[in-house]
């Protein structure tokens, strides 16, 4: 995507979700939620931003080019909005922003966590995270429903595929492989709701599960048999009980001279061999048509010499 595309006011709410900076603090250590003047404030800069900058100019720029214009911006329409706000506050805000034209916005932090592995937005007023398997409700926030709606679209258009009232159920992924579900009224009586669900950049490894004693050498030895054996598999369990953990480990034991070709709602399988097809369903189009279901893609993919 050009990045003069990614800018346009119209669009901005479709901006790449590149990360922009190596570290965010994470978000439990912010003291107070943002109010409602703080998101205001955000609220007037972010649409401001898109009329200060020269779009035609930096268009042409490198990311990071485009990225400190956006900062240097940034900077001066809060000066000329006179905020009374302290340096860390100032400098807060300018990154916000940045998450806002460049990330998710509000998530941007927690997805830069390394200990965060669920991310649950109930509405635009309560975001909470699963660390350890605990939840703790943390102090990001949107500034309404719409703002939510505007990073779900951001989300799901990424991948091809729309949520409306019409479409009110989806399953997505982010760029580096997360799970989105997202569901918004009117089956969601208390606004959209969206669950991301990480998953490690570096997939567990069969030695990785024995070390940990999730599992035994003499069952993994089973797996590597019954894989070899070429024995069809079902993997089931509840949710976090590690289904896709234990297909991918099972899934390193297919030798590199096979073709491989999955198939998926959201695709979310990290295989290593190097002779791989991915394959994922699409939804209907706004006419209802166009939609193509796993049945379709098994079908074609017995012609892919699997």
């Amino acid at each position: 995507m050009a990045l003069f595309d990614r800018l346009r006011p119209q669009d901005n709410a479709d901006a790449s979700t590149k990360k922009l900076t190596k570290s965010h603090a994470p978000m439990r250590n912010q003291l107070a939620a943002p109010d409602h003047a703080w998101q205001e404030l955000k609220s007037r800069i972010h649409n401001a931003l898109f009329d200060y900058l020269d779009l035609s100019r930096i268009s042409n720029l490198a990311e990071e080019q485009v990225q400190h214009e956006v900062s240097q911006a940034t900077r001066v329409l809060l000066d000329e909005e006179k905020a009374l706000l302290s340096l860390e506050d100032r400098e807060r805000l300018i990154r916000e922003i940045q998450d806002e034209v460049f990330g998710l916005g509000p998530l941007e932090p927690l997805l830069q966590d390394p200990t965060v592995n669920d991310v649950l937005v109930n509405g635009s007023g309560s975001v909470h995270v699963e660390r350890s398997g605990r939840l703790e409700k943390t102090v990001a926030r949107f500034k309404d429903d719409a703002h939510l709606m505007r990073v779900i679209d951001k989300i799901v258009s990424s991948v091809g595929r729309r949520i409306d009232e019409s479409t009110p159920m989806v399953d997505a992924r982010l760029a580096d492989g997360s799970r989105v579900n997202v569901i918004v009224p009117p089956l969601a009586l208390d606004g959209p709701t969206m669950s991301i669900r990480r998953f490690a950049a570096d997939p567990f490894k069969v030695e990785d599960l024995i070390e940990m004693e999730t599992l035994t050498p003499e069952i993994a030895d089973l797996m590597r048999g019954i894989v070899k054996a070429r024995l069809n598999v079902l993997i089931s369990g509840g949710t976090g009980a590690g289904k896709t953990t234990m297909l991918n480990v099972m899934s390193a034991f297919v030798p590199d001279d096979e073709r491989i070709v999955t198939i998926e709602d959201a695709a979310e399988l990290q295989l290593k061999q190097e002779h791989v097809v991915r394959l994922e369903t699409r939804p209907a189009n706004l006419e209802g048509k166009g939609q193509i279901n796993q049945r379709d893609l098994v079908i074609n993919s017995l012609r892919m010499r699997p």
